[in-house]
């Protein structure tokens, strides 16, 4: 996440600060994902302390974008155990915290056939939860294949090149 440059000039995040929630790994496998960037996420106290639980799944979860705000969908966020009457729907719209400008290029993406946007992970920085969203086209069956294909003969490869060095 940090570049390496940044690193040797030492105004870099420590790594600890990011701290990966969850990825959307269905994302990956049924949709290219064309460009990416990353959205504050608007939560309440419980939602927050839920995700550091790791109670969260981005499974089902797609963006809606409406008079110029975003909203995640169908993301789940497990109520919390320890809540009371604070824990709210665990499947209630949740809007995305970005700027009008990015917002309008999104929408005219997105009004393109067969491009949708999807939450592809959530992340802490520092103390805040970030959401990266994906501009995705879907694959068709046999892009999928190809890439499970692709996906095996480099673990094959990774394998040998393991057996080899011992």
């Amino acid at each position: 996440m940090v570049s390496a440059a940044r690193r040797q000039r030492g105004d870099a995040l420590d790594e600890k600060q990011f701290k990966t929630i969850v990825k959307n790994k269905k994302a990956y496998h049924d949709y290219f994902v064309d460009e990416s960037l990353e959205a504050g996420i608007e939560l309440v106290g419980t939602e927050v302390k839920s995700l550091r639980q790791g109670g969260v799944n981005l499974k089902d979860a797609w963006c809606d974008i409406k008079n110029g705000e975003i909203f995640v969908k169908s993301m789940h966020i497990s109520p919390y155990e320890k809540g009371n009457i604070f824990n709210k729907d665990p499947t209630r719209p949740r809007k995305l915290l970005l700027h009008r400008r990015e917002i309008a290029k999104l929408a005219a993406l997105v009004s393109q056939k067969g491009v949708a946007l999807i939450p592809l992970s959530l992340y802490f920085k520092g103390s805040k939860v970030k959401a990266q969203v994906g501009v995705c086209r879907g694959k068709k069956l046999y892009d999928k294949r190809d890439t499970l294909a692709k996906k095996d003969a480099t673990r094959d490869i990774e394998r040998a090149m393991k057996e080899r060095d011992r």
